[in-house]
């Protein structure tokens, strides 16, 4: 069974950084592709950003494009989630996903999620 564990997630000042952290097990890595999507309080979840399988093709919802960059290191299970020109609007509860196939923004695509990580970034 795949199991995804994120952290990273902490209070922020506006226009910090911090870097997230997605650790996969139960299967083979790089057969799936890795999605994070967060959920602010009192809205619905929303797509971030998607990586494939390899790695050489990434994804960005226009919010985030420019600030946001997605990893991943297939040697280390791990993806990653590197948030830099943080807003208060991106305060949220941070997820990574995994779906064995093509990466997309499609939540119902996603098979398997972690619990989150939460970030809050103050004015």
């Amino acid at each position: 069974q795949v199991q995804l564990l994120e952290s990273g997630g902490e209070l922020v000042q506006t226009g910090g950084s911090l870097r997230l952290s997605c650790t996969f097990s139960g299967r083979t890595f790089s057969s799936y592709a890795i999605g994070w999507f967060r959920q602010a309080p009192g809205k619905e979840r929303e797509f971030v950003a998607a990586i494939s399988r390899s790695g050489d093709k990434t994804y960005y919802a226009d919010a985030v494009k420019g600030r946001f960059t997605i990893s991943r290191d297939n040697a280390k299970n791990t993806a990653y989630l590197q948030m830099n020109s943080l807003k208060p609007e991106d305060t949220a509860v941070y997820y990574c996903a995994a779906v064995k196939s093509r990466y997309c923004s499609l939540i119902p695509a996603y098979s398997y999620w972690g619990q989150g990580t939460r970030v809050t970034v103050s004015s």
